[in-house]
């Protein structure tokens, strides 16, 4: 296991609740510069399972603060919590979207420049949430991220995590799956980023090869001996291309 999953991140600026379950909160994290901030919409990752949370993504958008850039690093339900998988997963981000403009009236962001990014997982969720349309983002950027659930069920990708997630496998979720997969959502008008490592095992980049395919607004940066956390450790040789786009 990658040792940035276990290490203590630095602690966020605030802890917010943005809904009204226990799982409904965020850490935000600003930059020490005076604002308005450029902003990340952060989610982890995890494979939607309760046994991973928000804490090691606390790395990356730290690193962020010091580029001048704040992160709202969302926790959300997830399979074993009351609630969690689908739908309710994909609601508790789209409510956690939505609260970013009441975050905006009491700590300064600049909501003209937000991003959506999430890793694995959170990958599929920033992609999803872009396709929502529920606030006007300048980019979607999944790091090694579940783009297409039906290919994923197939790859049986987490011991069947995707159909732990969804409540059933493509055939018999067929709907579920057209309105959750990011690739049977397209076109999204949100320009896209996908980074993924081409030694990646946990989620292959065959995924995100396939988004960037079949979508017109998709760029893919492809990472030549990264693997699945590479794109989250800012220890890695990796870390330049991934902050540069995250801050870009």
């Amino acid at each position: 296991m990658n040792g940035i999953l276990e290490m203590p991140a630095p602690a966020a600026d605030r802890r917010i609740p943005y809904g009204p379950e226990a799982l409904h909160f965020g850490d935000l994290r600003l930059p020490a510069a005076a604002g308005p901030h450029p902003l990340v919409i952060f989610i982890h990752g995890g494979f939607w399972r309760a046994r991973r949370n928000l804490e090691y993504a606390g790395h990356l958008c730290a690193a962020l603060a010091e580029r001048d850039v704040a992160s709202w690093n969302i926790e959300y339900r997830r399979v074993g919590d009351p609630g969690g998988g689908f739908p309710g997963t994909l609601e508790d981000v789209l409510l956690a979207c939505r609260f970013v403009g009441e975050l905006a009236q009491s700590y300064p962001l600049d909501l003209t420049h937000l991003t959506v990014a999430g890793h694995s997982a959170g990958g599929h969720l920033a992609l999803w949430l872009a396709a929502q349309e529920c606030l006007p983002l300048r980019r979607a950027i999944s790091l090694a991220g579940v783009a297409d659930l039906r290919r994923g069920s197939e790859l049986h990708l987490g011991d069947g995590a995707i159909d732990d997630f969804m409540g059933g496998s493509p055939a018999q979720m067929d709907a579920a799956y057209r309105s959750a997969s990011p690739l049977e959502l397209l076109p999204i008008r949100t320009p896209q980023l996908v980074l993924h490592g081409t030694l990646d095992d946990v989620v292959p980049i065959e995924l995100s090869d396939r988004l960037a395919a079949a979508s017109s607004n998709c760029a893919v940066l492809r990472l030549e001996g990264a693997d699945h956390f590479d794109v989250v450790d800012p220890r890695s040789r990796f870390w330049p291309a991934v902050i540069g786009e995250l801050a870009g």
